[in-house]
């Protein structure tokens, strides 16, 4: 189950940043503008905020099998529709076409601790959602080296035309083959609970109506002010990730002209050091359970991580680049995992598709918001200022993590009594 869930947060995720990585390319073929091209990418973003919820009310009632057939569904439809987008005059509908296969995110992003929880005890949980998080990682890793390797800039527009092509084919057909898969072997959830939290809450969502699924859960985390804290300190830092990741093309060629293949492995780096970062946190917090600690540490040197790149990219040393990408994505990257099974702890027992989709709902908003500014800001200035300006909200998101509790730790109390009393 938590294989074919990685491979279809893959395949959506490699979807993202398919024409921001190429943003020159892109501008040059569609003949359009570059904030048009971070459109492309922002979209994901805008969709996802007033979806999410329904959403989540589907995953809730209908279960994880329904959700995540639907998701690939609507998935597939917008990657085959950009095999029509191949004339240069059809940006409008390449744009429609991204714009679907982010609706099919609002059936993805808030599966990873609900999955884990499903299918996977107390002991295994954290790692089993650092695993969920990888597929997205991963998808996300893809999506920075595939695109600048089959579609190369050039004065041909028929050579550009031919690269969209195959990279369009190759985009589509993976989904829909995991589609049928999904179909044959996917299972909503064990027979026996593997966990008397996931016994609680399997109860208490038998017990409540379509307006308890509606209401309750969200008063409960809007009185909560920890997870409010949290939920601040994790919209920055995936509002960071989002504006650095869409901007990464431009920000790169503004020192290295004809860099897109070059931008396009420095995303690569910074992701495999997220997915090392997740799988590395999720273990670490099955062990110790030291969430507010972790969420301190991985905050702290993702911030320092962000200004080691910011001076590398300024004094144009590209090891160090590379470096600090690598340092950077370990932890903002792995700070996803923290935060999913954070919130878990401190929403407990709402279920965690609720908490972790009113989580990602706020990051895709700050997200959105600080790819426009940021991108307005490296067009009126320069990436010295940019960078610094995403450097200086990561220490706001640190210094409101410093205020979140780390007492109230609800579901793990709740699984020490079973392991206690066996």
């Amino acid at each position: 189950m938590l294989f074919l869930f990685v491979a279809t947060s893959t395949f959506n995720a490699i979807h993202w940043l398919q024409y921001s990585i190429i943003a020159n390319i892109a501008m040059k073929y569609y003949e359009v503008s570059a904030l048009a091209v971070n459109w492309s990418s922002m979209i994901y973003m805008v969709i996802y905020v007033p979806l999410v919820f329904p959403a989540t009310f589907v995953l809730e009632k209908k279960g994880l099998r329904f959700s995540l057939i639907l998701g690939l569904t609507i998935m597939c439809c917008g990657a085959w529709l950009k095999l029509v987008t191949l004339n240069r005059n059809m940006f409008v509908v390449a744009f429609v076409a991204q714009g679907i296969v982010g609706g099919a995110q609002i059936f993805i992003l808030s599966v990873p601790a609900r999955l884990a929880s499903i299918w996977f005890d107390a002991k295994e949980v954290s790692t089993a959602c650092a695993l969920g998080v990888f597929g997205n990682q991963l998808g996300v890793a893809l999506g920075f080296v595939i695109p600048p390797e089959v579609v190369h800039d050039s004065n041909d527009m028929d050579a550009i035309r031919e690269g969209f092509k195959w990279l369009y084919i190759g985009f589509a057909v993976p989904p829909t083959v995991l589609l049928f898969l999904v179909i044959l072997f996917f299972e909503a959830a064990p027979k026996f609970p593997p966990s008397l939290a996931q016994v609680n809450i399997r109860e208490n969502i038998a017990a409540r109506t379509n307006s308890d699924v509606n209401g309750n859960s969200y008063i409960q985390l809007v009185k909560n002010k920890d997870f409010i804290l949290l939920l601040f300190s994790y919209g920055v830092n995936v509002g960071v990730f989002y504006a650095y990741s869409t901007l990464l093309n431009q920000l790169y060629l503004s020192h290295y002209p004809k860099g897109e293949v070059t931008a396009g492995y420095i995303g690569l780096v910074m992701i495999i050091g997220g997915m090392i970062g997740s799988v590395v946190w999720g273990i670490f917090l099955d062990r110790t359970h030291k969430f507010k600690l972790t969420t301190i540490v991985v905050y702290c040197f993702a911030y320092l991580g962000m200004m080691a790149f910011t001076f590398s990219l300024f004094y144009e040393q590209n090891i160090a680049i590379f470096v600090s990408s690598g340092i950077l994505g370990f932890f903002m990257n792995g700070y996803l995992t923290v935060a999913y099974e954070f919130t878990s702890e401190l929403t407990y027992p709402v279920p965690e598709s609720t908490s972790t989709g009113v989580l990602n709902a706020v990051g895709e908003l700050l997200g959105l918001s600080m790819v426009l500014v940021y991108g307005m800001i490296l067009d009126y200035y320069d990436d010295l200022i940019t960078n610094l300006s995403m450097s200086s909200i990561l220490l706001v998101g640190l210094v409101v993590s410093l205020f979140i509790s780390g007492k109230s730790l609800k579901r793990h109390g709740i699984n020490k009594e079973q392991s206690q009393s066996m």
